[in-house]
């Protein structure tokens, strides 16, 4: 029973089936976005929910009996446990008020997808691996932000009431502008003042109107440049670096399946090996100088 649970859990058609089981419930969530079409087909489509879940259960039990006499091995995995998640709450009593959370929970079912589809969960890896990384970048952007939303604020705050009034309006007009949303048009009411540029409609708080167009130029260019340009492409690196310790996982996880295991292991001792001869290499070189 081990071995035939085992080898179905492992066959193509098997991850094939439930990868259609997982479209399919996509689909049954996004119907469920039509309200008068599902009243009319409530009795089918909760009909085919239910085949849905009973599929997801299936699985479930197919690869726990296949870890033969460690069952707990099976929520080792973060996604098996995702998975069990998902199923599970299928058996919650939802009802009423409630049923919100029991469609949001069976969109969820949507991200099984991850899964089925080792490409995806490679990037999902990646995305996860960068975020330590992707928090030390945060705060340098963090701290670029309140830099120039202070300096905002002494700047343009009389000019430019709207958006540079206090710290938090001036931090958020600066997310608009590294979002390049219209950014020229708040540089504009700096460079030519609220009165010449941008107030139609609001020139009740255009009350000191003083364009200073160097400033002006020099601060938000300065901002596009450093925020957009430079931030952007280390998110991009850490995301890259990310990306390429997923796939060593990825390649190592494939080995140690296929019996390469012993080979990789080999490789690492010769590369050990390798590492302490150019050590010792270079400590005889530091005594002789």
């Amino acid at each position: 029973m081990v071995n035939l649970c085992k080898s179905i859990s492992e066959s193509k058609w098997f991850q094939n089936f439930v990868t259609l089981a997982i479209l399919i419930a996509g689909v049954l969530v996004g119907i469920a976005t039509y309200p008068e079409f599902s009243a009319k087909h409530e009795g089918i489509l909760e009909l085919l929910n239910k085949i849905i879940l009973g599929v997801f259960i299936i699985e479930i039990v197919v690869k726990i009996v296949a870890e033969g006499n460690k069952p707990w091995l099976y929520f080792t995995d973060g996604w098996n446990i995702f998975d069990f998640i998902i199923v599970a709450a299928a058996f919650l009593p939802f009802g009423g008020s409630s049923i919100a959370i029991l469609r949001l929970l069976r969109l969820l079912r949507v991200l099984k997808l991850i899964k089925a589809l080792p490409k995806l969960q490679m990037l999902v890896s990646a995305l996860l691996k960068s975020v330590p990384s992707m928090g030390y970048v945060s705060i340098l952007l963090a701290l670029l932000f309140y830099i120039y939303a202070v300096a905002g604020v002494f700047f343009f705050a009389e000019n430019d009431p709207i958006h540079f009034k206090d710290l938090q309006t001036s931090m958020l007009s600066l997310f608009r502008v590294v979002t390049l949303e219209d950014w020229t048009d708040i540089m504009y009411i700096n460079m030519f003042g609220c009165e010449n540029y941008g107030y139609d409609g609001n020139m009740d708080v255009c009350i000191n109107s003083n364009g200073v167009s160097g400033l002006s130029v020099a601060y938000f260019v300065s901002f596009v440049l450093i925020g957009t340009m430079i931030f952007l492409n280390l998110f991009i690196g850490v995301i890259m670096n990310g990306m390429d310790e997923a796939k060593a996982d990825m390649l190592l996880e494939e080995q140690a399946a296929s019996g390469d295991k012993d080979t990789n292991v080999e490789d690492i001792e010769s590369k050990l090996s390798e590492l302490q001869e150019l050590l010792i290499l270079y400590k005889v070189q530091q005594k002789n100088k």
